[in-house]
């Protein structure tokens, strides 16, 4: 007999530990892993695009003898980064990029469908594009493709290298 799923401990999990930390309201939402990406989730799942905020890990070109800069955007499903404008300015580089999904999970800790600003291993400045600062609730990863947080917006900002950022990202065309 196999018991009920259970929220994972937040003693033992990085990312309900830092939304323990925080004070953030969450709500934990289970997800199948095969549904995690955006477009699929909002689908099964009944979720407004306009509700789900993205965590796009993004990097600029090194210089000699320095790392390679990199932050976390996070950008309404239903916008696009700006990454050759403001993205590529704020990381002082000539180039900047989206990190593919190796980079990402060495990086944040997890895999493309479930990453989240919160528990990352490493602290990242965190840029949320202002839209997603309108919304009254948004659901992000969770930390792995296997579930979403539902939390307030405001929630982003109490990372301690959060900052909304206007103009980050643009509504993206609607496919006729």
């Amino acid at each position: 007999m196999t018991s009920p799923p259970t929220e994972p401990d937040s003693a033992i999990d990085p990312v309900l530990a830092m939304l323990a930390l925080l004070g953030v309201d969450h709500e934990v939402m289970a997800c199948d892993p095969d549904l995690a990406d955006t477009t699929d989730f909002c689908a099964a799942y009944g979720i407004d695009p306009s509700d789900s905020a993205n965590a796009i890990l993004v990097a600029g070109k090194s210089r000699p003898g320095q790392d390679r800069p990199l932050a976390l955007c996070m950008v309404l499903a239903t916008h696009r980064l700006d990454v050759n404008g403001i993205v590529r300015k704020r990381l002082d580089t000539r180039k900047a990029s989206f990190a593919g999904a190796e980079e990402t999970a060495l990086v944040t800790g997890m895999t493309i469908g479930g990453v989240t600003p919160f528990g990352l291993p490493s602290p990242l400045p965190v840029w949320i594009d202002t839209a997603v600062m309108a919304r009254d609730r948004i659901v992000v990863g969770g930390g792995s493709r296997d579930r979403k947080l539902l939390i307030p917006p405001a929630g982003l900002l109490k990372l301690a290298l959060a900052e909304a950022v206007d103009g980050l990202a643009h509504p993206a065309p609607i496919d006729a």
